[in-house]
C-alpha cells in the first residue's frame, strides 16, 4: 500500500505512523525550507517508519512532482483547513483525475462543511462541542482535559485510519476512489454512543461525577495513597467489589454495593484505608486479587511495568523508547522500521520508477 502524507499536526501523523507500522509505504511531503510538524518534539516516534520529501507546493514544478507521486499512490491523507488543498491545485478533483482509484483522506476538526468549517480550533474545542469534555471531571469543578487523546487521536486518527482502509477495500472492488471526510467532532460524538444511549433511557445524568463510569461511584474512581500517589479502582461487578472490600479489610455487611445512601460513607472509608499505605504496598496487596485495583503509573513507570515488559509493549529504537505497534496479528508481523535505512531519494525513486 502506498500512501502520500501531507505534513500536518494532530491526528494525521499518528494515523500515518499506525499505517507505517503495518507495512504501508508512506511518502511524507513537507514544506521546502520549513520546519516539519513535530520536527522539534516527537519526530522520532510520530514520524517513524517513513521518510520525507521537500516540495514547495506553491511552485508549479513541485506541484506537478507531487501529482506524479499521487498517480502512484493508493491513499492520500491531509489535515489542512477546507479548500487549502484546492487552492494549492491538489484538491480531490485534480488528484482523482490523475489517479481515479485514489482514496483521498481529509482530516479536520469541524469537517469539510458546516457552520464552523472555516474556523480555527484544537482538540479542546472539538471535544467541547461534541459533548465529551462536559462529561469529564469532578462535580461542580472545571471540566478535566483528557490530554488530546479523545479528539485528535480517538475521534481523529483512528477514524481516519479506519475510513481510508474501508475506502481502499471498496476502491479495489469498484476501481473508483473517493473522498473520506473525517471530522473530529463526529468521531468523538460516535465514541460517546453508549453515553447517549444511557442518557436517553434515564441511566445517565448530565451532572459530572454522578454516574457509574465518571467517578460518581465509590468503587469506580481513583484514590490517594500515603505517598501521594494513586490507585485506580474499577470494582464494578459484585465479585470484584467483594475482593476490593477483602483487600481493604472492610466488612461487606457495612457497605452494600448497591445502597446509594451509603456511598458517601463508603467513599470516605475507602479513602481513609488507602491513605494508610503507599501505592505500591496496595499494589502488592491486590496483586493476586481480582478486585480491579491498579497503580496509577507515570509514563516512565508504564514502560517498566512487568506486564508491559512481558508483552514488549514498549521497544527501543534509535535511542528512543517507542510504544510498540498495535494491534498484533497472528500471521503477519508489524514492526517499527528503521527510517535511517531508507533515504528520501531512494523512496522517491521507488515511487517514480515503480509500477
Amino acid at each position: 500500500m502506498r500512501i502520500i502524507e501531507f505534513d500536518a499536526i494532530g491526528p494525521v501523523p499518528l494515523c500515518a505512523m499506525l499505517l507505517a507500522d503495518m507495512g504501508a509505504d508512506i511518502l511524507r511531503i513537507v514544506r521546502a525550507g520549513g520546519q516539519a510538524a513535530y520536527e522539534d518534539a516527537g519526530e522520532a516516534i510520530l514520524h517513524r517508519g517513513r521518510v520525507s520529501v521537500e516540495l514547495n507546493l506553491k511552485d508549479a514544478g513541485d506541484r506537478e512532482a507531487a501529482l506524479r507521486l499521487v498517480e502512484k499512490a493508493d491513499i492520500l491523507i491531509e489535515g489542512f483547513r477546507p479548500a487549502v488543498m484546492e487552492r494549492l491545485g491538489l484538491g480531490p478533483d485534480v488528484c482523482l483525475a490523475r489517479a481515479p482509484a485514489l482514496v483521498y483522506g481529509r482530516m479536520t476538526g469541524w469537517g469539510q462543511s458546516g457552520e464552523l468549517a472555516q474556523r480555527a480550533g484544537h482538540d479542546i474545542n472539538y471535544i467541547a462541542i461534541a459533548g465529551a469534555l462536559g462529561a469529564i471531571g469532578e462535580k461542580n469543578r472545571t471540566p478535566v482535559l483528557p490530554l488530546n487523546l479523545v479528539g485528535d487521536y480517538g475521534g481523529g486518527a483512528m477514524f481516519l485510519a479506519m475510513g481510508v482502509l474501508a475506502a481502499l477495500t471498496e476502491a479495489r472492488q469498484s476501481g473508483k476512489g473517493q473522498v473520506v471526510d473525517v471530522a473530529m467532532t463526529e468521531g468523538v460524538a460516535l465514541l460517546m454512543s453508549m453515553f447517549h444511549a444511557l442518557r436517553q433511557t434515564g441511566a445517565w445524568s448530565e451532572e459530572r461525577q454522578s454516574n457509574l463510569l465518571d467517578g460518581g461511584t465509590p468503587y469506580y474512581r481513583c484514590y490517594a495513597c500515603a505517598d501521594g500517589r494513586f490507585v485506580a479502582v474499577g470494582a464494578l461487578e459484585p465479585q470484584f467489589y467483594a475482593q476490593l472490600l477483602d483487600g481493604l479489610g472492610l466488612d461487606s455487611a457495612s457497605f452494600p454495593q448497591a445502597d446509594r445512601s451509603r456511598w458517601d460513607a463508603m467513599q470516605t472509608a475507602f479513602q481513609q484505608r488507602f491513605l494508610t499505605k503507599t501505592r505500591d504496598e496496595w499494589g502488592a496487596i491486590f496483586a493476586d486479587r481480582d478486585a480491579c485495583v491498579s497503580p496509577v503509573l507515570t509514563m516512565a513507570e508504564a514502560v517498566e511495568h512487568p506486564h508491559n515488559r512481558s508483552r514488549a509493549s514498549f521497544v527501543v529504537r534509535e535511542g528512543f523508547t517507542h510504544p510498540a505497534p498495535a494491534p498484533r496479528f497472528s500471521r503477519t508481523v508489524t514492526e517499527i522500521r528503521n527510517s535511517a535505512t531508507d533515504t528520501a531519494a531512494a523512496v522517491h525513486a521507488r515511487w517514480t520508477q515503480g509500477n
